[in-house]
Order: C-alpha cells, then sequence, then structure tokens
C-alpha cells in the first residue's frame, strides 16, 4: 500500500545527494541528509509515544528542522499541526486542546510561558530551536537514520491547519495526503518546475503557501530552495541572479520596488514570479513589470482548498484577477442558496475537487454548513467570472456592505480609491450608521512624502461610482493592519471605526 505523501514528496530522493536547501550561512543541506534528519526524528515521535493519527503540535521557527518534523510526520502517519509563531500562549491552549496534540514542540525561549499551557491540555512538551538545538534534538541525537514508512491512504489526514478565526472560534481544516499530493502535482505540471528550479523560499512555513505550495511543489520536482528565515529584502536582491523563481506575497514585491537597487538585471536568470496569500495592486502588477520585464503571476487559494485558481503560465495574466481554475477543479459563482449564476454576476464562490479539505475537525455542524451534499465548498469569498473566463475576488462574504439597502462591494470601491493622487493603496469597511445601518468608509494609505487630499478624492468618485457606493468618510493613515500572511485584517479597522457615526 506505501504511503502517497511521504513516498511520492520524500521518499523519491532518498539517497540522492543532489542540493534541497540552501542554507543562510552559506552551507546546503543535500536530499539525502535532510532525510536522514527526519527518519531520526520519526524514530523519536514514536519514542515519545504517538502513532498514526495522533497529533504533533509545532510552534517553532523556520529551519531545516522544522521542515523535518514535517517530513517525520508524514513517514510516521502522524499528523502535521503547524502553528503562527505570533500566536500568545493563550491562542496556543485552544489548538492544543481542540486538536488534542500528543506532543508540542517549541521554541526554547518560549518554553517556559507554555509549559502551564501544554500540561493543562497534557500534551509533552519539547524544545526545538532555530539553530536545531533544543530538548528534541537532544533526544533525537542518538536514533537511527532510517525509519520504516508507516502505511498510509490518500484519503488518511496528513495535516491540520486552522484558520484565522477572524470571526469566531479558528476550525482546525482537515487536510488529507491525496489533498496535499493533488495539488502540488497539479502546480508542478501549471507552473512548470523541474529539478533545474531554484526557489527564493522566504515564506512562513505555518502557512499553507510556504509549505503546502511552495515546499511540496519543490520536493516533487526536485528544485532546490534558497530557505530565508523571513523575508529580508536585501538578501532576495543578492540571491536572485542565481535562482529562476519566487512565491511571495504582495508585500514582498512592493519592498522590492521600493529599492532603487533592484533592477531588471537582478532579475534576469528568472522565468517566474508568483504572487498570492493577498490582492496585488494593479499598479504593483504594472509597477513591476516595468521594472524587470516580468508579469507576476497570481493565483488563489485558501486554507481548506490550498491552491484553487492561477493566472496561466503562457497567455495573458491579467491584473486584478487569478486566472481560471486549476485542472481536476471544479469552479461556480452561486447565490446563497447554492444556485450559479449567470456569468459576470457577483455571488459566493464555490470549488469542488480533491484538493478541497475533508472537514473541519471536531465541528460536524460548522463542516456540512460549509460542504455541501455535492461536495461544493462554500468559500465565503465573493467573485465573479468574465467573460473571458478569469476569476475575480471582489472580497469575502462579511466584508459586503449593505447600505441603505443597497450591495456595496468593497473592492470595487477600493479599485478607484487606489488610483487617487497620493493614494498608495486603501481598504473600504462597513461601519455602523444610524439612518442607514451600516455606510462605506475608506481608510487611505498615505504614499511616502505625499498627503492625499481627501476633499478632491471624493469630490473625483461621480465619475466612476453610483453615490450611494461613495464612501461617507475618507481617513488618511501610514498603514493597514495585516496578518503575518498580508492580507488586511479588516476586522481589526471595523472594530477601530465602529463608532464614527454613533449619534451623540
Amino acid at each position: 500500500m506505501g504511503n502517497p505523501l511521504y513516498d511520492t514528496l520524500f521518499g523519491r530522493h532518498a539517497g540522492q545527494d543532489t542540493v534541497f536547501l540552501h542554507l543562510p550561512d552559506g552551507s546546503t543541506l543535500t536530499h539525502d541528509a535532510f532525510l536522514r534528519m527526519a527518519a531520526q526524528y520519526a524514530h523519536q515521535i514514536v519514542h515519545c509515544g504517538l502513532k498514526a493519527g495522533d497529533r504533533l503540535a509545532v510552534q517553532i521557527a523556520k529551519s531545516p528542522q522544522a521542515l523535518a518534523v514535517y517530513a517525520a510526520c508524514a513517514q510516521t502517519g502522524v499528523i502535521f499541526l503547524p502553528l503562527n509563531t505570533a500566536y500568545t500562549p493563550a491562542e496556543v491552549a485552544y489548538f492544543q486542546e481542540n486538536s488534542g496534540a500528543k506532543l508540542f514542540l517549541c521554541d526554547g525561549k518560549n518554553a517556559d510561558g507554555l509549559a502551564p499551557v501544554s500540561a493543562n491540555s497534557g500534551a509533552r512538551q519539547e524544545t526545538l530551536n532555530a539553530d536545531g538545538t533544543g530538548s528534541f534534538a537532544e533526544m533525537v541525537a542518538g536514533n537511527p537514520d532510517q525509519f520504516d514508512t508507516v502505511e498510509r491512504e490518500n484519503n488518511d489526514l496528513a495535516a491540520f491547519l486552522y484558520t484565522s478565526g477572524t470571526t469566531g472560534r479558528s476550525k482546525g481544516a482537515m487536510l488529507t495526503q491525496g489533498n496535499l499530493l493533488s495539488n502540488a502535482q497539479v502546480l508542478t505540471d501549471v507552473w512548470r518546475f523541474t529539478s533545474d528550479d531554484v526557489l527564493l523560499h522566504a515564506l512562513p512555513i505555518f502557512h499553507t503557501h510556504g509549505l503546502f505550495v511552495a515546499t511540496n511543489i519543490c520536493l516533487l520536482s526536485g528544485a532546490q530552495m534558497v530557505f530565508y528565515p523571513g523575508f529580508d529584502v536585501q538578501a532576495i536582491i543578492r540571491d536572485m541572479p542565481r535562482a529562476t523563481t519566487m512565491m511571495g506575497v504582495p508585500t514582498f514585491y512592493t519592498r522590492l520596488l521600493e529599492r532603487d537597487d533592484f533592477t531588471a538585471d537582478h532579475a534576469r536568470n528568472m522565468r517566474l514570479f508568483i504572487s498570492g496569500s493577498a490582492p496585488l495592486l494593479a499598479e504593483t502588477h504594472r509597477e513591476f513589470e516595468g521594472r524587470t520585464g516580468h508579469r507576476i503571476l497570481e493565483r488563489y487559494g485558501m486554507t481548506e482548498t490550498n491552491m484553487n485558481t492561477s493566472n496561466p503560465y503562457d497567455g495573458e495574466r491579467r491584473a486584478g484577477t487569478v486566472g481560471f481554475a486549476l485542472p481536476g477543479i471544479d469552479l461556480r459563482v452561486c447565490d446563497n442558496q447554492g444556485t450559479e449564476l449567470p456569468q459576470g454576476e457577483i455571488g459566493t464562490i464555490e470549488v469542488r475537487g480533491p484538493n478541497v479539505f475533508k472537514g473541519y475537525w471536531q465541528m460536524p455542524e460548522k463542516t456540512a454548513e460549509e460542504l455541501r451534499d455535492n461536495a461544493f465548498f462554500i468559500t465565503g469569498d465573493l467573485g465573479l467570472i468574465d467573460a473571458d473566463g478569469y476569476v475575480t475576488i471582489v472580497g469575502r462574504g462579511k466584508d459586503l456592505i449593505i447600505s441603505g439597502g443597497y450591495n456595496i462591494y468593497p473592492k470595487e470601491v477600493e479599485l478607484v480609491l487606489d488610483q487617487a493622487p497620493g493614494v498608495q493603496e486603501s481598504a473600504v469597511i462597513g461601519v455602523p450608521h444610524p439612518d442607514f445601518g451600516e455606510s462605506p468608509v475608506g481608510i487611505l494609505v498615505r504614499r511616502s512624502g505625499e498627503t492625499p487630499d481627501t476633499d478632491a478624492i471624493m469630490a473625483s468618485l461621480g465619475d466612476s461610482l453610483a453615490r450611494f457606493k461613495h464612501p461617507r468618510k475618507l481617513l488618511v493613515v501610514d498603514a493597514l493592519p495585516r496578518n503575518t500572511m498580508g492580507k488586511v485584517q479588516k476586522n481589526v479597522l471595523r472594530d477601530e471605526y465602529q463608532g464614527l457615526f454613533a449619534k451623540g
């Protein structure tokens, strides 16, 4: 029977002395050395009492060792649960308790603060630091560097990823071996990855983008990774001439463009720049293409599904869209009852395919709400499909503004505000209003050294937007609140400005 995930991604490289990772200190790690490390970790996971189907949670810094824990979980059949390194002990407590994790690996500097949390949940706590030290590493040292891979099937769970929880308690998305493999295989083909590629990897690996997209694709294709602990614009510029691809969030690209020393010459060896996890401004598309000659490829995915769509490798990469549904994935736009809408109409995006998760851990009611009987997953994202088949995301369903009975899609207003003089970017939110229920408010980020003229911007909106779509107020700020993957946290903005129109 084998173990599809481990055999396909990791086991294929057994005994290979080819380079897998280029590390910040200039050293490299081969596939063989990595797999031997992972096998030692696998032995220790079993020694700690875990068996296939048990959960192992990690809140550790990005490192080769952190990836080895992922590989070891795949090899033992243990469910891997990576946690955001910014989570507080109170947040970690929920994830430990909800998942029932038997083993929790954390950074040594946080161990004391997390010890009561682990003790309360019953999880065994060990440490694993970015430099490879820690109590777990010490226990691993004498273990054999070969491990008999545990048999698993495509439908067996491989990982839990918890949603951000901006509208309630985070939900544990259950991802199977087949979910992860199918997506990696499709993306490797669609984006033309081969063993000749070198990926600049500056993404975190507690998120699907950096782990189940970037890393899995490189494992499947045999591509190498330049493995940064975080995004360092100077290091990216330095290393770009020896790379072929990069995956990033929009912030990566805007920070590159802020550097005068970033030129087309740096990108001369690159074949592909990919952006995701948050919308990329059309202006960033244009400016990056003007600077480098490369048009960024934007795609669309989420925790529960990994990637759903992509702009084409060959053909027009259309700014403001996320391209077409990936091969093997069905995508439709529906009303609230699940009836498919005509082309061009805005509705809720639903997807179906081998990439779609199995459901939410210990939340059967929530699973039933979001997974239809016909296997379509209700994403909660609002979008449309244009006449050419390109998918455009216009916002989250919870971000829809209903003012005086009219539906207002924030993205439509933001596209106009983003073009205004002195505006770097914008966010439009709905704020409670005594007369209209709620009204739109525009939050404008000023360009460096400029101050947007809000009166002039407000006066110009009539040329582009119906009156009911006009923000009632425009506010200028230095930056928008974002999560670790660069997504604007509109819930934070709504909380901050909820009393803006309060009477009295």
